[in-house]
């Protein structure tokens, strides 16, 4: 009697636990779901085509080239928006000292951005910060730091390929000086809500001559010199260059928007938070200003 009870509950037992796995079962798929290739195929719209460039690093067919070697028209002062006071000789466009940061006169919002510049060979003697220091800002907000770190040791987070007090890059790539270096920057702008939260981060990726060093890494707010990183509820803004006294030169600067109209993808109407901006674009929100640097301020 005792060994047909134990073996009841033992048959229960199994029975039990077949059920559970036949309920957790996901694998099986109904017959009527997706039963010929075309079914999962996608045609339309036709993806948008773009001339390639004539060779890496040269613009592709949409893109909007920034500084071509020949002028300015692009650039102005961040502080005030008069003509842009850079050097332009040979093709290059090299820091002035004293003369300010220099931004676009066109706001961007989600961007591929390529541009390449050079530090100067100084004195020995010059060391960390203050050796090949410039910086661009996406948004006049988000500085990628440009430094001169070839064997230039400072603080990780402050070298050439750092999101500045944010983020080290994962390899340092940087050319020695009189070298010229790329960067390629794809940047999605962070969504904010009508009351000013964050709906989503940024998120930037770099290639520092070819090899990535920043891998789509969500911002955790503008880039501070003193303190933690400021979440300000901005809209599209400018591309700044950063003037901090050394002659860091730039060529072959050039940007594309990731999402060209009618290309820019919306939010699915079921997803969409009624506290958002609607599609998630921040092209609704105010534009930001340039970024200025502060006498003394070494970023």
């Amino acid at each position: 009697m005792k060994n047909l009870r134990q073996s009841a509950l033992l048959l229960a037992g199994c029975l039990t636990m077949s059920a559970a796995l036949k309920a957790q079962d996901t694998r099986a798929i109904p017959k009527s779901f997706l039963q010929k290739p075309e079914q999962s195929e996608s045609w339309n719209p036709e993806v948008l085509t773009v001339t390639p460039p004539a060779f890496l690093g040269a613009p592709p067919g949409d893109a909007l080239v920034l500084f071509n070697g020949k002028n300015l028209d692009n650039w102005v002062n961040a502080k005030d928006a008069s003509p842009a006071k850079w050097e332009l000789k040979d093709g290059l466009l090299t820091v002035v000292k004293g003369a300010g940061n220099i931004s676009t006169k066109q706001n961007f919002i989600d961007f591929q951005l390529h541009l390449e510049w050079r530090v100067p060979v100084e004195a020995e003697t010059v060391k960390g910060q203050e050796k090949g220091n410039s910086g661009v800002f996406l948004l006049g907000l988000y500085e990628v730091q440009i430094l001169n770190s070839f064997q230039n040791r400072t603080y990780r987070n402050g070298q050439a390929g750092s999101i500045y007090k944010q983020s080290a890059p994962l390899a340092n790539v940087t050319n020695r000086p009189g070298g010229w270096n790329s960067y390629d920057i794809i940047f999605t702008s962070p969504r904010f809500r009508f009351n000013g939260s964050l709906e989503t981060p940024g998120y930037v990726t770099l290639l520092h001559n070819g090899v990535a060093v920043q891998n789509h890494l969500a911002l955790q707010g503008t880039t501070e010199e003193v303190g933690p990183p400021k979440l300000i509820a901005h809209g599209p803004g400018p591309i700044s260059l950063q003037d901090q006294g050394n002659a860091v030169s730039f060529r072959n600067i050039w940007i594309r928007d990731l999402y060209p109209k009618p290309a820019r993808p919306a939010a699915p109407r079921a997803a969409v938070n009624p506290n958002a901006i609607p599609g998630g674009d921040p092209a609704l929100l105010p534009a930001t200003k340039p970024a200025q640097t502060q006498p003394g301020k070494r970023n």
